[in-house]
Order: structure tokens, then sequence, then C-alpha cells
């Protein structure tokens, strides 16, 4: 059925860094947060890009523990329900990233949720703080383009990795301006509860898909009393420390390249059928090494190791298996050196909206013989991924950064009263592994249910009537399903996903997201 977190995204393994503006500086304490009196007033008119959806802003503050203090304007969308008489309130979305547009969702949320959701909700969503249109954090494109590699081969270059990531945060936080300091996801769960407030609504339902089920968590532990009914799909663990992220990261990626081999073993469609794939997929990772491969599909893009282990781990979102296997063949039929091309002339501004993954995740590392260590322990976990270059450049990305985590680790505590969050994993997730839902599940102490797809990919919402029907079932009628409701894997038929998937396409190879 529907599949915005792959069509909206395409946020994949690599979050491409477009450009952008934006505008001034300040540091943040958020121990105490949030107005419990903070209203905007929203002027909402047609959305440009889609007039049938309304489009608004709504003016908050730069640091929610200065509720009083300097503003800015965040931007939202709503899609009114279809049949008003049987509406049942708000359901406010977000599609993940970090850097997921709430409000491309809303204008797409008619290929993705159910006519009955769209009948009977109001769905709202907002480009999160620094995100897209919301006073986006912007970079220069130049010093973007100097990122060096996540995979540094001594101290010198580890220290080299540190001072780069220094050098970015100072350069987007001078042209980002104040908010800079402050788009971390607990001030994100503010903003929207204020919006919530200003919307005159008592309560609100949410569905967040992969980090924005970080946005549902802290929602859930703060503003409990204001969820009416809460799906998170495809669950971020914010308990976890260097070591256990990076590590299941890697185990998640391998996991789903191997259910592609398996898949390939068992399908005739398969265009690798009967060959021996990951002898075939290390060759490839040798030869992108030596500079012989281009990106079958841009012409002179060249592709080094990490690149196309980060395009394949995109591509296992969906899971576009035939697409993989086709694009492996015509990596294959490749010779001779590749050669880059002049490529488009660079922007001077480039968005960096991972700087929300920074203020939400301490995950240190001491110097580079911690890092080879847990390269060492990814590269035993994935032999065939060679880790996850999701979660290896999570971590790098991060490194030397001498500002305050303000949203740091913890488990995750759901307030009392809240009702039942209902929580949707794939058992194959490359992004965020099962074993991330077990965990979030088991801290929640009883206060979530978690359902379990017994199939592939990154997203579950709209993989069949099972999860979608329990889902909707809960957000109209609040009908909870069974602790341990497990819905059976819909496998990608051959032809039809060939049709519709594409071949791993991200030209980009920035900074990672979860969407």
């Amino acid at each position: 059925m529907r599949r915005i977190s792959r069509a909206l995204g395409a946020v994949a393994a690599c979050g491409a860094l477009v450009t952008g503006v934006v505008t001034g500086v300040a540091s943040a304490q958020v121990e105490q947060r949030g107005d419990a009196g903070h209203r905007a007033d929203i002027a909402w008119g047609p959305c440009e890009e889609m007039p049938a959806v309304e489009c608004g802003t709504a003016e908050m503050p730069v640091d929610w523990g200065r509720p009083r203090g300097e503003k800015f304007d965040l931007v939202l969308a709503r899609r009114k329900a279809t049949d008003p008489a049987a509406r049942k309130g708000v359901l406010f979305v977000n599609p993940g990233g970090p850097g997921g547009s709430g409000v491309d969702f809303v204008m797409a949320a008619d290929t993705y949720f159910s006519a009955e959701l769209l009948a009977k909700f109001d769905v709202i969503g907002v480009d999160p703080r620094g995100v897209a249109r919301s006073n986006p954090v912007v970079c220069s494109a130049e010093k973007v383009a100097q990122q060096p590699s996540s995979y540094p081969a001594d101290q010198a270059g580890f220290e080299a990795l540190r001072r780069y990531n220094r050098e970015l945060a100072a350069d987007c936080r001078e042209r980002t301006g104040p908010l800079f300091d402050h788009v971390d996801t607990l001030s994100g769960v503010e903003d929207m509860d204020a919006v919530r407030r200003s919307l005159g609504e008592r309560e609100l339902s949410y569905y967040g898909v992969s980090y924005g089920t970080l946005i549902g968590q802290q929602y859930a532990q703060r503003h409990g009393d204001r969820v009416r009914a809460m799906v998170i799909d495809s669950n971020m663990d914010h308990d976890q420390g260097t070591w256990e992220f990076g590590t299941k990261e890697a185990v998640g990626a391998e996991d789903s390249f191997l259910e592609f081999v398996a898949w390939c073993g068992r399908d005739a469609s398969c265009a690798l059928h009967g060959r021996d794939v990951p002898a075939l997929w290390k060759q490839l990772l040798d030869r992108a090494e030596r500079g012989e491969l281009t990106h079958p599909n841009v012409p002179g893009l060249a592709l080094d190791r990490a690149f196309l282990r980060s395009l394949v781990l995109g591509a296992l979102y969906g899971p576009s298996w035939p697409g993989i296997a086709d694009f492996l063949v015509a990596l294959e039929a490749q010779g001779g050196s590749a050669v880059a091309g002049a490529g488009a002339r660079e922007p001077e501004l480039a968005q960096n909206p991972f700087e929300v993954f920074c203020q939400d995740w301490n995950l240190p590392l001491r110097d580079h013989r911690e890092f080879a260590r847990l390269r060492a322990r990814s590269l035993e976990l994935a032999p065939n991924m060679e880790g996850s270059t999701l979660g290896e450049s999570a971590i790098a990305a991060c490194q030397g950064r001498e500002d305050a985590v303000d949203n740091p680790q913890g488990p995750w505590r759901v307030a009392p009263g809240t009702p039942k969050v209902l929580m949707l994993n794939a058992l194959h997730d490359p992004s965020t592994p099962y074993s991330w839902a077990v965990g979030a599940h088991r801290q929640a102490r009883g206060a979530a249910v978690l359902l379990t797809y017994e199939g592939w990919g990154h997203g579950v919402y709209g993989r069949g009537a099972c999860a979608d029907g329990h889902a909707d079932r809960y957000l109209v009628d609040l009908k909870v399903p069974r602790e341990g409701t497990r819905c059976a894997a819909v496998e990608p038929s051959g032809a039809a996903e060939r049709s519709r998937a594409s071949v791993p396409g991200g030209v980009g190879v920035g900074r990672p997201t979860w969407g």
C-alpha cells in the first residue's frame, strides 16, 4: 500500500544535505522547559505546493527554558478530516529523519494512511525546529563538502575528524542563528504540545515512524495526560551507549542483507538467482575501494566502499530486493576506472538537520584505539555489510563536540495515566533493529504494546492488512491489540517490486538519517 517513509524519504541511509536559508546564537539549559500557557495564533492558508492542504506558521520560543524570550516561526500543515461529522480529533504525524518534513508528510498523507483515518482525523504535521521550512540548520556547503571519512586510519585522522566536527558546528551556529543550540527532540516535543494548545485541542493522537518514534516516546513521558492514542513505528531506543548503539546497528544491517541473499536463493526472479551473492558483493566492495565503479544511474558519480555500502543499506529499507540485485549486476558489468564528472555548481548553503541527533545523543569515543575496537567488533558482527554506515556515521558525526548534549539518553518512562502506546516494528529492520523496539518496550514497563511484523524493511504501516488494521482500530476506536501480537510477513514480489523500486539512487553521502 502506501510507502511515504520510502517516497518522502529516500532519506534512507544517507541523508542528502540540500540548500536552504536562515538566521542568529545562544546557549541553552533544558532541564526546565515548557510554558503551559504558550499559545500561538496560527494563520492558515492554502499550501503553495498543494492548495488542498492548509499551511500555517506558529511562533515558538527559541529556548523553552526561556519561553518569553526570542521566537522563531514553526511551519505546519493541516489536512482536515474528510468526514467532519465523524471526526475523532487531531492526528499529529512525523516521518522521522532527523530531517523529515511533517509538512510534506501531510501533503502525501492520502498516499500513506487509510481512507478511514483521513475521514476521522485532522492530520497535522510540523517541520520540526531546525528542519526544512522551520528555521533550518544551515552551514557552508563548502565546509560540508570537506567532511572527512567516518573511518579514520589512525589517531591523527581521529583528531582531524573531531576538529572538523567542531569547526562545522561553529560554522552552522553562525549561519543558523540562536535556534542552532535548541534543536533537540525535547524542545520539539514542547513545540508539538504548544501547537496542540494553539489548535484548542484537549488531547492529540500521534503517529511517528523511525526517528519520529523518539518524539512520540518523549511526548508520552512529558505530556502523557494529553495523549488520546499513540502509534510509534520502527522504534528508536534512547537508552544506549556508544558500543551498544553501534553494534546493534551493525547486526540490523547484516541481518537485512542476509535476508536479501536468502530471497535471491529462493526466488528465480532475482537477477542473481543461483549466484554466490556474498562473494560478488565482496568483489564489488573491493573494486569500489580501488576506484573502479561509478553509479549506473548517475554518470561520473564514483562509488567508494562506504558509499556503496550506504546505498545498499538504503535500498534495504524498502526492501527493494529486485532493485539491489539489478544494481549489483550493473556494477559487475562495469570495466576500467571510474571517471568523476564535473558535477553541478555547489550551492552556498547546505541544510544540516542531523544537528538534532548530536543534541539528542552522547556517544563518545575516547580515542582512535577505542574507535578501532568498535570497528573490529562491527566487522565481526556484520562481515558482509561491514557494519552499518548509518550507525557508524552517526557516531562519527558528533565526536569532538564540546557543547553539552541537551537531551542525553535515558530509559523511556511513560507518564502515569498515559493510554497504552502501540509500538510497531519489523523483525528484519536495517535501520531501527528489532532489538531497539524490544529494549524500548521493556523500559515502558507495561505502558506499551509491541506488535511484531515478521517481515522486512523499515516502517511497518502500509505493509499489509494485519498491522494496518490493528493500527487503524487502535487510532479510531482505541482498541489495543494483545501483547505479543504478530503479523505474518508479506514477501516482496519480484516483478512488482522491480517495476516500482528504484535502484539505490541517493547521490549524497552526507549525514545519516532514520526515516
